[in-house]
């Protein structure tokens, strides 16, 4: 049943995310909501990993949710492994579909003003799509909003590690100038302190 449901909301992601990978962490907010499959939490790490390999950054994000969740299920590798394939191949699926069936008619309808003018409104959708994705990443990275909420003490609204690690490695990426490998595995360096702490 997992499977089902994994397909199903990747292929709506796979669907309605248009903007490239930023663009389906929205859908991705609103699954840990909803479904509870995994916690925002371990979605920022997600995306940390997501970002640091190889790839497009939705597809990473498919093949680590679809593993992550299966293996809280079943607990089992190889099922683990079919779950990521299967999210992989539902947020590629409608893509594909479409780029095939576009590129049939592309030719007859490249030029056209209505078709045009549709691409031209979606423009603000997917900013907006965007924005909400890195506004939620920052919430994720920086609040502490859970902690806050039992003790309403602003020192606990704000993660001032994860706020000064990301001042200094900032700093370092505006004034070094370095290849931008040393700065990601900088910060999943940090990210593993942190974690141990």
């Amino acid at each position: 049943m997992i499977f089902m449901r994994l397909f199903y909301e990747f292929f709506k992601t796979g669907l309605f995310a248009i903007g490239g990978g930023l663009a389906t962490l929205p859908f991705l907010y609103d699954m840990s909501d909803r479904l509870g499959l995994f916690t925002r939490q371990e979605l920022a790490t997600m995306i940390a990993v997501s970002e640091s390999t190889p790839g497009p950054i939705g597809v990473n994000m498919a093949t680590y949710v679809g593993f992550h969740s299966v293996q809280n299920e079943y607990g089992s590798f190889l099922i683990s492994v079919l779950g990521a394939f299967t999210t992989t191949a539902a947020l590629v699926l409608p893509s594909l579909v479409i780029i095939i069936i576009i590129a049939k008619f592309l030719a007859k309808f490249g030029e056209n003003k209505f078709v045009n003018g549709a691409f031209y409104t979606l423009r603000p959708a997917v900013a907006g799509l965007i924005g909400a994705a890195v506004l939620g990443i920052y919430q994720i990275a920086f609040l502490t909003i859970d902690s806050f909420k039992k003790t309403h003490n602003f020192m606990d609204f704000i993660d001032f590690k994860s706020f000064i690690i990301f001042a200094v490695i900032l700093f370092l990426v505006l004034k070094l100038k370095k290849h931008p490998i040393i700065y990601i595995a900088l910060g999943a360096v940090s990210g593993l302190i942190l974690a141990v702490n």
